[in-house]
């Protein structure tokens, strides 16, 4: 079903909808999913585009967090190991075992993380990807050629998950359609219907069109991330913030820096973090810091100080030290971490997810992180269902296979990451032979991808397709640039655009990748 579709949908819709929810990242993605599946009249509504905050910023990992066991926060690890072992039942086109190795420098690591890691492997249980063991020196060397060889004495091996995090995003927005609800990107809520001083609505704005609408609802979730105070403000002017924001930063490299198949983590870095340098789509992906910032935004920049501490410490456990000129993007994004009295310090804030319920019956879910997105969903749409007293159907997502499952993704080949809807790429191909063509030399993405992304994934902007439908904005941002003419005059012919729309289309993606370049 196309935008303009689901946009009538919207228009000639006359009755209340059960669950409305205001966000369009993982947790509101979640949400949506939970309640359509409940068999809830689903709308949700993201002002940008599916994921375009921090949801597809992420280290992509699908994660327990050995962080947080450190931390002694066993609940949260307990729950996220959980999350990832369903995740990749239920998405396997998407989420994949990664083997970590811990490289070891120091006599006591061993024992220590040796220890560690086989807590980590029993919190797991029945859904574990692969027990962790101690590999000698030599052994790590062959799976990690380029770690820092100098007192290297071995390292500790252990599994985890990784994911692609856009498009999970785009493929749980189908799976939402799926089920009957109504996921619309580039609608924008600017306030709430209240009856009686009960919330009972939005009001929202097509930002295609500038069409204003008010859409009545049961119970309304606010599921914005980082921008879940504003919606809060809308219920109540005066109400006390709740999120602490931290930016977390990763630069990509190329993958000669990390040849093999094993990621490297690093336990322990000089901001409390661990750091990782993890094979994305034929990349490295060096990341994160934690950095407490002041403002929200949806295009948040890399600080000098953090793409140093990158540099760095990527430099102390890699045989080639990455220099600017090496890193082909940089990204940023915002955590919504729930503040705890006067802390200041992030990296200690809980990544718990929160619910609350206004005296108006305003639903927010905030904090948590992408591995726990379904179980943050299940949550909110049972308090929400109860609040509004909806008609209480159980929870089926933990079995829910998400929208391209494919039981052996390997046989969708190049178009793995589209599992079942690989077909589809094909048939494309058989549409119009030229659509077979690479987008760019330097960039694993076919012409026919774009199709398909306004076809069949809501994309509207040439952002929409080099940032998310396809990842080229962080996998070489400068290459993503000069495909960025093609991608808008395909995308023109498809969404009957002309060529000032092109010329725009272009300028404004070419702005936006030049924020990811460091040089």
């Amino acid at each position: 079903m196309t935008r303009e579709q689901l946009m009538r949908q919207l228009e000639e819709t006359t009755e209340f909808w059960d669950i409305i929810v205001i966000g369009g990242g993982a947790t509101g993605l979640g949400t949506a999913v939970e309640a359509a599946s409940r068999g809830y009249r689903t709308l949700l509504l993201e002002q940008h585009d599916f994921s375009k905050g921090t949801s597809s910023r992420s280290t992509k990992l699908v994660h327990g967090g050995v962080r947080y066991l450190q931390q002694g926060n066993v609940s949260l690890v307990l729950e996220a190991l959980h999350e990832r072992g369903l995740l990749i039942q239920n998405a396997p086109h998407l989420v994949h075992n990664q083997s970590f190795i811990v490289p070891l420098y120091d006599w006591w690591e061993g024992p220590f993380y040796g220890i560690g890691m086989k807590l980590y492997d029993m919190l797991a249980g029945k859904l574990g990807l692969g027990p962790s063991k101690i590999l000698s020196r030599e052994e790590t060397l062959r799976q990690i050629p380029t770690v820092e060889p100098e007192g290297l004495r071995g390292g500790v091996v252990y599994h985890d998950g990784q994911f692609d995090d856009a498009r999970l995003a785009v493929n749980l927005a189908r799976t939402c359609l799926d089920l009957g609800g109504t996921p619309l990107n580039y609608v924008q809520v600017t306030g709430l219907l209240k009856a009686n001083g009960i919330v009972a609505g939005v009001k929202a704005r097509d930002l295609e069109t500038g069409r204003d609408f008010d859409i009545k609802g049961r119970v309304v979730v606010n599921a914005t991330g980082v921008f879940v105070d504003g919606v809060r403000r809308m219920d109540d002017p005066a109400v006390i913030p709740m999120i602490a924001l931290s930016q977390g930063v990763h630069l990509v490299l190329d993958k000669s820096f990390l040849p093999g198949e094993s990621a490297i983590m690093v336990p322990h870095t000089a901001d409390g973090r661990v750091m990782f340098a993890v094979p994305w789509h034929d990349r490295v992906v060096i990341g994160t810091t934690d950095t407490p910032v002041a403002e929200v935004s949806l295009e948040p920049r890399p600080l000098p100080e953090e793409v140093e501490f990158l540099l760095s410490h990527a430099a102390r456990y890699l045989t080639r030290d990455p220099k600017p000129a090496d890193v082909l993007s940089i990204f940023a994004g915002l955590r919504p971490l729930v503040k705890a009295g006067d802390a200041t310090d992030t990296a200690s804030l809980s990544r718990d997810h929160t619910l609350l319920i206004s005296g108006s019956g305003l639903v927010t879910i905030t904090g948590g992180k992408w591995t726990t997105y379904r179980k943050m969903g299940e949550d909110t749409v049972t308090a929400a269902a109860r609040m509004a007293g909806l008609e209480e159907h159980p929870s089926t997502t933990s079995q829910l296979r998400i929208h391209g499952w494919l039981n052996n993704p390997a046989a969708a080949g190049s178009w793995g990451v589209y599992g079942s809807d690989a077909v589809g790429m094909d048939k494309l191909i058989a549409e119009n032979p030229a659509w077979g063509e690479m987008l760019h030399p330097n960039l694993p993405y076919r012409v026919c991808e774009v199709v398909w992304a306004v076809r069949h994934e809501w994309a509207r902007c040439v952002e929409d397709v080099l940032a998310r439908r396809t990842r080229a904005l962080l996998l070489d941002a400068r290459a993503s640039m000069a495909a960025a003419p093609r991608v808008a005059a395909l995308m023109a012919a498809e969404l009957g655009r002309d060529e000032t729309w092109q010329r725009g289309q272009v300028a404004a993606y070419n702005e936006l990748a030049r924020g990811y370049l460091l040089v």
